[in-house]
Protein backbone atom coordinates (compact mmCIF):
# COMPACT_ATOMS: atom_id res chain seq x y z
CA UNK A 1 0.00 0.00 0.00
CA UNK A 2 1.44 3.44 -1.03
CA UNK A 3 2.36 5.24 2.20
CA UNK A 4 3.06 9.05 0.47
CA UNK A 5 4.39 10.29 -3.03
CA UNK A 6 7.09 13.15 -3.17
CA UNK A 7 7.47 15.49 -6.13
CA UNK A 8 10.04 17.47 -6.96
CA UNK A 9 9.36 21.38 -8.06
CA UNK A 10 11.77 24.16 -9.93
CA UNK A 11 9.63 26.79 -8.01
CA UNK A 12 9.13 25.90 -4.43
CA UNK A 13 7.47 29.05 -3.16
CA UNK A 14 4.95 29.21 -6.50
CA UNK A 15 4.23 25.41 -6.34
CA UNK A 16 3.74 24.99 -2.45
CA UNK A 17 1.26 28.19 -2.61
CA UNK A 18 -0.08 26.41 -5.85
CA UNK A 19 -0.92 23.30 -3.92
CA UNK A 20 -2.27 25.15 -0.73
CA UNK A 21 -4.90 26.27 -2.91
CA UNK A 22 -5.58 23.71 -4.83
CA UNK A 23 -6.08 20.72 -2.47
CA UNK A 24 -7.76 23.12 -0.04
CA UNK A 25 -11.47 22.00 -1.38
CA UNK A 26 -10.21 17.83 -0.98
CA UNK A 27 -9.99 18.69 2.84
CA UNK A 28 -6.24 18.79 2.07
CA UNK A 29 -3.75 21.56 4.29
CA UNK A 30 0.18 21.82 4.74
CA UNK A 31 0.90 20.26 7.90
CA UNK A 32 4.70 20.29 7.73
CA UNK A 33 6.99 22.34 5.94
CA UNK A 34 11.19 22.57 6.57
CA UNK A 35 13.57 24.76 5.04
CA UNK A 36 17.18 25.43 4.50
CA UNK A 37 19.72 24.15 7.23
CA UNK A 38 17.62 21.56 9.20
CA UNK A 39 16.97 19.91 5.86
CA UNK A 40 20.15 20.12 4.14
CA UNK A 41 19.62 23.53 2.15
CA UNK A 42 16.14 21.40 1.12
CA UNK A 43 12.91 22.92 0.76
CA UNK A 44 9.87 20.72 1.16
CA UNK A 45 5.92 21.23 2.54
CA UNK A 46 4.19 17.94 3.27
CA UNK A 47 0.36 18.02 2.63
CA UNK A 48 -2.80 16.16 3.25
CA UNK A 49 -5.62 15.25 6.14
CA UNK A 50 -4.00 15.83 9.86
CA UNK A 51 -2.60 14.31 11.37
CA UNK A 52 -0.40 12.88 8.78
CA UNK A 53 1.23 14.23 5.39
CA UNK A 54 1.02 12.13 2.58
CA UNK A 55 1.59 14.40 -0.30
CA UNK A 56 4.63 16.06 -0.41
CA UNK A 57 6.61 18.85 -2.41
CA UNK A 58 10.28 19.68 -2.33
CA UNK A 59 13.02 21.64 -4.41
CA UNK A 60 14.48 19.50 -6.97
CA UNK A 61 18.13 18.46 -7.79
CA UNK A 62 19.77 18.83 -10.65
CA UNK A 63 19.86 16.05 -13.49
CA UNK A 64 17.91 13.92 -10.97
CA UNK A 65 14.47 11.90 -11.50
CA UNK A 66 12.28 13.72 -9.42
CA UNK A 67 9.59 11.14 -8.30
CA UNK A 68 9.74 9.53 -5.03
CA UNK A 69 7.01 6.42 -3.61
CA UNK A 70 6.95 5.09 -0.04
CA UNK A 71 5.44 1.89 -0.06
CA UNK A 72 3.99 1.38 4.03
CA UNK A 73 5.26 -1.67 5.39
CA UNK A 74 3.66 -3.40 8.92
CA UNK A 75 7.25 -4.22 10.80
CA UNK A 76 10.32 -2.71 10.62
CA UNK A 77 11.55 -6.19 9.21
CA UNK A 78 9.84 -5.29 6.57
CA UNK A 79 11.36 -2.70 5.65
CA UNK A 80 14.93 -4.24 6.26
CA UNK A 81 13.63 -7.26 3.80
CA UNK A 82 13.15 -4.52 1.47
CA UNK A 83 16.06 -2.98 0.90
CA UNK A 84 18.01 -6.32 0.88
CA UNK A 85 15.61 -7.29 -1.89
CA UNK A 86 15.76 -4.19 -3.84
CA UNK A 87 19.63 -4.02 -3.54
CA UNK A 88 19.74 -7.81 -4.78
CA UNK A 89 17.50 -6.82 -7.45
CA UNK A 90 19.81 -4.29 -9.03
CA UNK A 91 18.89 -0.94 -6.79
CA UNK A 92 21.28 1.56 -5.38
CA UNK A 93 21.30 2.23 -1.52
CA UNK A 94 20.11 6.14 -1.23
CA UNK A 95 19.91 5.76 2.64
CA UNK A 96 20.02 2.33 4.66
CA UNK A 97 17.30 1.17 7.23
CA UNK A 98 17.15 2.96 9.78
CA UNK A 99 15.19 5.92 12.55
CA UNK A 100 14.69 9.23 10.94
CA UNK A 101 13.68 11.07 13.92
CA UNK A 102 13.73 14.49 12.02
CA UNK A 103 10.03 12.97 10.37
CA UNK A 104 8.85 11.96 13.48
CA UNK A 105 9.79 9.70 16.49
CA UNK A 106 9.05 5.93 15.03
CA UNK A 107 9.55 6.63 11.59
CA UNK A 108 11.98 3.35 10.17
CA UNK A 109 12.75 3.71 6.26
CA UNK A 110 14.78 2.47 3.73
CA UNK A 111 15.45 4.30 0.57
CA UNK A 112 16.68 2.69 -2.83
CA UNK A 113 17.49 3.97 -6.16
CA UNK A 114 15.63 2.27 -8.57
CA UNK A 115 17.35 1.34 -12.60
CA UNK A 116 15.56 4.56 -13.99
CA UNK A 117 17.22 6.39 -10.65
CA UNK A 118 13.65 7.03 -8.83
CA UNK A 119 14.07 6.95 -4.80
CA UNK A 120 11.97 4.51 -3.54
CA UNK A 121 11.11 3.92 -0.13
CA UNK A 122 9.37 1.31 2.49
CA UNK A 123 8.32 3.01 5.28
CA UNK A 124 7.29 1.68 8.89
CA UNK A 125 5.39 4.31 11.44
CA UNK A 126 4.94 1.67 14.33
CA UNK A 127 6.96 1.85 17.61
CA UNK A 128 9.03 -1.15 17.95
Amino acid sequence: MLDHIGLRVTDYPKSKAFYEQALAPLGYGKLYEFKGEDAGGYEGAGFGVAPKPDFWIGTGVPHKPGLHIAFRADSRAMVDAFYHAALAAGGVCNGAPGLRPHYHPDYYGAFVLDPDGHNIEAVCHSPE
